[in-house]
């Protein structure tokens, strides 16, 4: 059974309210529309529609394969990190001019999560997620199952709220693959107890996976704005890879911009900008300033480009 037939429903359609059509007795036994469903049924509806969106997000062999990529990060930052400390040196040859995070990994095989993290967030993480979200809408438009899910009682609205839903919850996926894929490495190469925080206090292991956990919150709803931007982007176009390319092209160009020191001025405003804030939540205490501002950011870019994206996709002619 075909992904229109089981979102499509049984019963008659009216084509232009997507209503199932009922007989009542009369003369000519004309049809009327049958009373607007319950709430239930429409919970229903919304549930099976996300239900249906994470199938497709997850079945699909490119999603696996950036799933894939995102857990063999943490496996070559450890192997390699190994591999240089294995005369007992530090990394960055005990300079101290190693990043924070993979000075550590040696010393504890939980920041091997910490600086996977920081290594995949500027690129690897987002371009998955651009792929996923440029190719929401765009993918089925070229496919030309995008029509045939219009049918369905879902509406537009709903059915644009389950993809966008779905691509979140890609975000969170894609962010503990590669926290779980560090901690299994790092558990395995590295010794493991108390944790010395970033500001030199010391911690308890159990307190250090606490804010391990914290951190992959964090980094997860880092992605949210360009997730936003990346379905817009999928409902700008009916082609799937002209969507995807689009999305990691800019993300690409955003991440230079945020890197010119000329282009201060404007770089708080780039989505990318406080994404390694995270890196706060291993001091005591927390430094929750740029936290604070990067899910402002990122809630920002998700109200803009959410709503550009429900607009662009709900009076753009995608049936004919």
């Amino acid at each position: 059974m075909s992904r229109a037939e089981t979102t499509a429903g049984p019963g008659l359609q009216d084509g232009e309210q997507g209503r199932p059509l009922v007989g009542r007795q009369g003369s000519g036994r004309e049809r009327v529309p049958a009373p607007p469903a319950p709430r239930a049924s429409r919970a229903v509806w919304t549930l099976g529609l996300f239900g249906s969106e994470l199938l497709i997000v997850f079945r699909r062999v490119r999603t696996l394969a950036l799933l894939a990529v995102l857990a063999g990060v943490p496996l070559l930052v450890g192997i390699a990190v190994r591999i240089e400390t294995r005369d007992g040196s530090s990394v960055g040859g005990g300079d101290g001019g190693g990043p924070a995070f993979l000075e550590q990994i040696s010393n504890n095989g939980l920041f091997l999560a910490f600086a996977s993290l920081a290594a995949t967030l500027p690129f690897f993480l987002p371009m998955a997620i651009g792929v996923v979200a440029g190719d929401a809408v765009a993918g089925e438009a070229s496919t030309g199952t995008l029509r045939y899910l219009l049918v369905a009682p879902a509406g537009r609205t709903r059915l644009l709220l389950a993809k966008y839903a779905s691509v979140l919850t890609f975000c969170v996926a894609a962010t503990l693959v590669v926290v779980l894929s560090a901690v299994v490495v790092g558990f395995s190469l590295f010794p493991v107890g108390d944790v010395t925080l970033l500001s030199g206090n010391t911690v308890s292991l159990s307190d250090g996976i606490l804010r391990g956990l914290l951190i992959a919150l964090l980094v997860a709803s880092s992605l949210i704005g360009l997730a936003a931007l990346g379905l817009f982007i999928s409902t700008l176009t009916d082609s799937g890879i002209g969507a995807m390319a689009a999305t990691v092209g800019l993300l690409i160009t955003i991440q230079i911009v945020n890197n010119i020191p000329q282009l201060h001025a404007v770089q708080p405003y780039l989505f990318p900008h406080y994404w390694l804030s995270f890196a706060d939540v291993m001091r005591a205490p927390v430094i929750w300033d740029g936290i604070v501002k990067n899910l402002a950011l990122q809630a920002l870019y998700a109200a803009v480009f959410g709503s550009a994206a429900w607009a662009r996709f709900t009076t753009r002619d995608i049936t004919s």
